[in-house]
């Protein structure tokens, strides 16, 4: 079993192209993490259930397995994205002839709701934007950071893995390579080039001090930052913000977003910036601000909500 893992992720990585992250995803739906919570993992199921073999699977193992997270309260996003790893694992053990028949081919997925993304309030932005302390090296770096999120819609894995060779001040362009290895170049506005400026000619040469490295953003032993420390920095300048809600790095690439397509962007151009292979997925912005554009439209328009509303007020 080991072994055929071991191929597996092989081919993630060579055949098509996958980010660590979608490796380490794709390994904890199938052997499941063992580091915290209870064992969800698909090989654990079969292993709880008796199942000896990949080949003994079928539709019904699936279904169970399906209601079995249910059961341990697993949401209906995660189920899903567990079962595409699972069917992915299984597409490859057919094509290299391990399995006769894919027991995956027709099971479908949990139907999932669709629900809007979190959006920051346009003043919810400018404070959150205003709470680094520049005087120091590492609030430089942070401010450049939040700057660089909302301004660019990166995600906060293309963020980490940003070198210096991809970012032009000049032109004030920034060239990511995101999933699936695809490359393309997002912008930024003078506010987030001025405080990537101020960062790098400064507060990151304090940080590095005598060390070398072509990452970005560093921490204070001149090493690469990681997902969860800027998770932790976005939730510390959020709490100092008096943003209240729960933030984490997705909701500056959602809010950057819909406050593109509320300004008057074309859909297409922010699903090139947002670097999404379709059309739909940026789609569900439009929702967005159109639920925005609702919002404004009765809390400003003297009759929207009817005439005994506003004789009340």
């Amino acid at each position: 079993m080991q072994t055929i893992v071991d191929r597996y992720v092989n081919y993630l990585r060579a055949g098509r192209n996958a980010s660590p992250y979608t490796v380490r995803t794709y390994l904890s739906a199938l052997i499941g993490n063992k580091v915290r919570g209870k064992e969800k993992g698909f090989f654990q199921f079969l292993f709880a259930r008796k199942i000896n073999s990949l080949e003994a699977v079928n539709k019904q193992t699936m279904r169970d397995y399906m209601y079995w997270l249910m059961q341990q309260g697993v949401a209906r996003s995660s189920i899903a994205n567990k079962v595409s790893a699972i069917r992915s694992f299984y597409r490859y053990l057919h094509r290299e002839e391990l399995i006769k028949e894919n027991p995956l081919e027709k099971i479908t997925s949990p139907k999932l709701d669709r629900r809007l993304p979190i959006v920051l309030t346009t003043d919810e932005i400018i404070r959150l934007l205003e709470a680094p302390a520049t005087e120091k090296p590492v609030g430089q770096r942070d401010k450049a950071i939040l700057e660089l999120l909302y301004a660019s819609g990166l995600r906060v894995s293309e963020i980490v893995s940003l070198n210096l060779p991809q970012v032009d001040l000049h032109e004030r362009e920034v060239r990511v390579v995101g999933k699936g290895n695809k490359e393309r170049i997002v912008l930024m506005g003078k506010p987030a080039a001025k405080a990537l400026t101020t960062y790098l000619e400064d507060g990151r040469l304090k940080l590095l001090g005598e060390k070398k490295t072509e990452a970005v953003f560093i921490n204070r032993s001149g090493k690469r930052l990681i997902v969860r420390r800027i998770q932790k920095i976005i939730d510390r300048y959020a709490k100092a913000a008096n943003i209240t809600r729960k933030i984490h790095p997705h909701i500056l690439r959602h809010t950057f977003a819909t406050h593109m397509l509320d300004g008057g962007a074309d859909l297409r151009v922010v699903q090139e910036l947002l670097g999404h292979a379709s059309l739909s997925t940026t789609q569900i912005y439009t929702h967005v601000s159109k639920s925005q554009a609702k919002k404004v439209y009765l809390a400003a328009h003297p009759l929207a909500l009817g005439k005994e509303n506003n004789d009340s007020k």
